[in-house]
């Protein structure tokens, strides 16, 4: 049975933000501000989600992904993509990246109950299937877009502030954010 439920927090349902909004439209000069009280800017943290997504949808197809020595491997050396385009490309795989999980959200039962083998010693002796994968990534995705600078507003709507929002009318970035 499809999950509706992955889908609707992906994009938005509940007390979730939608994943997709609190990047579309963002510029690289907006993704690589580092906000005080956030430990990551926007583009490290869409590099970091991307780089886990890919990874679970890997295992997820059957590949055999490589677990990161480190986890430092998956978040990108600077704060800043190398310009725009590389920022627009890393937003556009996310989108992509998310629709690949939504498609998967509503396969069917037997899809969503098939195992994925684990890629890492430590998770050898759990059973995992697409669906608690699936759950994972979703949860992760929640995680760490409720952290972050493009989700957090100050009335508690978990929408990105006013001051980051393109057409908003605003250009202005908080005034502790280092861009």
């Amino acid at each position: 049975m499809p999950e509706p439920a992955l889908t609707e927090l992906l994009y938005g349902k509940g007390a979730h933000a939608n994943s997709v909004a609190c990047v579309e439209g963002l510029t690289a000069e907006l993704a690589a501000c580092q906000i005080e009280g956030f430990p990551h800017s926007i583009w490290q943290l869409v590099f970091h989600l991307n780089y886990w997504i890919e990874y679970d949808l890997k295992r997820i197809r059957g590949e055999h992904p490589l677990y990161p020595a480190r986890a430092d491997e998956s978040w990108p050396c600077s704060p800043a993509p190398a310009d725009d385009a590389k920022w627009k490309q890393e937003a556009a795989r996310f989108t992509a990246l998310l629709g690949e999980v939504a498609i998967l959200a509503n396969a069917s039962s037997d899809k969503l109950q098939q195992e994925v083998e684990a890629m890492h010693p430590a998770y050898e002796r759990q059973s995992s299937s697409v669906l608690a994968v699936l759950w994972q990534a979703v949860v992760h995705n929640s995680y760490h877009l409720a952290k972050s600078p493009c989700c957090d507003a100050p009335s508690g709507s978990g929408r990105r502030p006013a001051e980051a929002i393109p057409g908003s009318g605003r250009t202005t970035l908080p005034e502790h954010a280092v861009c």
